[in-house]
Formats: C-alpha cells, structure tokens, sequence
C-alpha cells in the first residue's frame, strides 16, 4: 500500500491510501471535525482530476478521521478574511469549495462517500453530489446555515430541493438534524452500512476492477441493511411538513406551523417554530428563494446563482448577519440579526441577493467544461 503524508501539518490534511483500483482520500483534521480548509479543496480538486484521468483508478472512496465526516467548511478562517476587509478572499475559498462540488456532480467514476459521523455544510457539499452516500448508525446530517446568517449553499438548492415532498424546505429552514436511518429515506444517503461492517465493505470495494455504477451498488447492497426509522421522526410527519413547508412564504410557513401547534401538542413542531424564529431573517428568506429556485435549475447553475448569493452575504451590504459574533467568536449563542425581523426585509433587499455583484473586480462563478453531463449531474438523487 502506498500512501501519501508528509510532516508538513497541511499535506496531513488528507491522507490518500492506494490500494488496487481504488483510491481513499481521508479528511485528517478530527479535532476541528473535518472542517475543510483552502488546502483541503484544492487538493481533493488535484486528486480528482488526476484520478479521473488513470484508466487504473475505478473509484474514489471518500471518509474522515475521528466521529466526523465533515462538518463543513473552515467558516471560521473565512469570518476572520471578512472581519478583516477581505471579501475577496473569503470569494476565492468559495469559488474553489463550489467548483469541487461540480466536479463530483459531474465526476465520470463512482465516487462513494462513507458518512460514518457528522455531515454538516461543506461536507455534504463534499459527499452528497456523488454517485453513493453510506450513512450509519452515527451518521448526524444537517444544514444549519440559517443560524450562522448564512444559507445552504455548497449546490444545497439543488439536492434540498429534490427531496420528498417539501422536506427540502424543512432541513434548509431549520437547520434540523437527520440521522442515517432518516438520510436513507428521504434519499440524501443511498445505503445504509453498520459501522461494524464498514471495514469488511472497505476491503470489498478495494479489489473492484470495475467504474460500472451497478457493480459497485451491488456490492454495497451485499453489506446494507434496512434500518428502522425512530418513532418520532420528522419523517414520519411529512403530511405536516408538505402542509407548512410549501406555502409561499416564510411568514406563511410560520404562521401554518403556529396553526398546527395550536390544533395539537406536539414537540416536533414547537421545536421547528423555535428554530425559524432562532435563524437570521435574511437568512430564511433567501434560503427559501434559493431552494424554489433550485427545483428548476441544474446542478451547476444551483452553484452559480449560490456563488452570487455568497458574495453578496460575505460583503454584507445588506445584512452583516455572516459572522455574527455571537455564534463563531463570542458563542454566547445570543446573535443580534440586522434586520432583526422577517417583515422588515422588503423584496427588494431579498432580490439583491440574486443579482451580480456591482464591483468591477467581480465575475460569476466560471465552472469547468465537463463532458459527463447532463444524465449523472442530474440523476444522482
């Protein structure tokens, strides 16, 4: 086995282990859960390519180190840019974060993602557009973004959006978190693997001599099981969800979630109303536009109108809520939204989000010519 590392701390950040036909990338920073850094994405970036181009390269296998996966991207360094006038900087991490994404959305070999922890943001940006998710009985799924003054990006628009019903909406909105059992059935995982099997499956899929999609699902099935979704569920409420979650608005949304919880008791719907009262304003509003938006749109033109939205957020002309001290430096977990309620923000300030940034430095997002388009890039949910 050969494998790449280095005393230099960034090359550690992935490790890479060359077994047959199959090639691992592990995301080596356990103690920051994964959080991938600048480094990380250009050099997943690199290694795809380059496996893309070795015909002795069948599969790429994608894992963390420790009890994450990933739990998104490195947000804090990206605060710090923003914190320091650098907009511009926190862009770059961005474009090349969105421009990987489109990469295994596109990818012409299987790609499969073991997601053994916690999937969170950018690592469901890492993971979700490939051609096989594994969830297990750790798996922990989210997109809190709405509580960060951000919104779900990484090309969320895209597979939030092709969820079951309105579900989409409901993770986009409140952040809820989903676990394998729960990714399983609503499709954002494609099996689900005991984690006392994963080495046993590893060993499997390293002697494959195949990129045929049906030859490595096939072997992953011989290990999957059929887990049994929790009693109390969101997935089990999603009549409730389809209900709220598809009106017009997210005054509309709330309002029908504060009529349902006066018509019965129940936890799950008081805890969704906390979360979208918790969440910045500009946040959910944008969120909700974008993922409406998605339902219509490919995979990369998901990335591109995100890539306008973020840059619209990291400058923040019209909401500064990105970076809120109170939840990355302060933590007190008492952020002050600007503006600090949902009525407050016009159409107008919504749709600036969605425009091109008036800066002559400035340009859309380029993405690659890739020629695996459009059935995979479009299929893989």
């Amino acid at each position: 086995m050969a494998s790449f590392s280095s005393s230099n701390d960034q090359e550690d950040q992935v490790l890479v282990e060359e077994k047959s036909f199959a090639r691992t990338l592990i995301m080596n920073r356990p103690k920051q859960l994964n959080a991938a850094t600048d480094y990380m994405i250009s050099r997943f970036w690199e290694l795809f390519l380059l496996y893309e181009k070795n015909s002795n390269v069948k599969l790429v296998i994608i894992k963390g180190k420790g009890r994450a996966f990933c739990a998104g991207g490195d947000v804090a360094a990206v605060v710090r840019d923003i914190n320091n006038g650098k907009w511009e900087s926190a862009a770059i991490f961005f474009r090349r974060e969105y421009t990987l994404n489109y990469l295994m959305a596109t990818y012409s070999k299987p790609q499969v993602s073991i997601l053994n922890g916690i999937v969170m943001g950018g690592g469901a940006g890492c993971s979700i557009h490939g051609s096989f998710r594994v969830a297990t009985e750790n798996s922990v799924f989210a997109m809190p973004e709405t509580a960060l003054g951000l919104f779900p990006d990484v090309g969320a628009s895209y597979f939030l959006s092709r969820l079951p019903g309105h579900f989409g909406e409901y993770l986009g909105l409140t952040g809820a978190r989903l676990d394998g059992a729960e990714m399983l059935a609503c499709g954002l995982a494609t099996h689900f693997v005991p984690s006392v099997k994963l080495p046993s499956l590893e060993a499997a899929l390293h002697t494959v001599d195949s990129s045929d999609q049906a030859v490595i699902s096939a072997i992953i099935g011989e290990y999957s099981e059929l887990p049994m979704l929790k009693e109390q569920s969101a997935y089990h409420r999603l009549d409730v969800i389809n209900r709220c979650f598809s009106r017009r608005t997210v005054e509309d949304i709330l309002s029908a979630l504060e009529r349902e919880a006066t018509n019965k008791v129940d936890g799950w719907i008081l805890a969704s109303i906390q979360s979208l009262k918790k969440a910045s304003p500009t946040s959910l509003k944008i969120s909700l536009r974008s993922i409406r938006e998605g339902r219509l749109q490919g995979v990369g033109q998901c990335l591109v109108r995100e890539y306008r939205m973020v840059c619209h957020v990291i400058r923040g002309e019209v909401s500064k809520d990105f970076g809120c001290r109170a939840i990355l430096v302060d933590k007190d977990r008492n952020p002050k939204w600007e503006p600090p309620r949902l009525e407050l923000l016009s159409d107008k300030m919504v749709d600036k989000y969605f425009s091109k940034v008036d800066d002559e430095d400035w340009e859309d997002l380029k993405l690659p010519p890739r020629s695996n388009l459009p059935a995979s890039a479009m299929a893989k949910l």
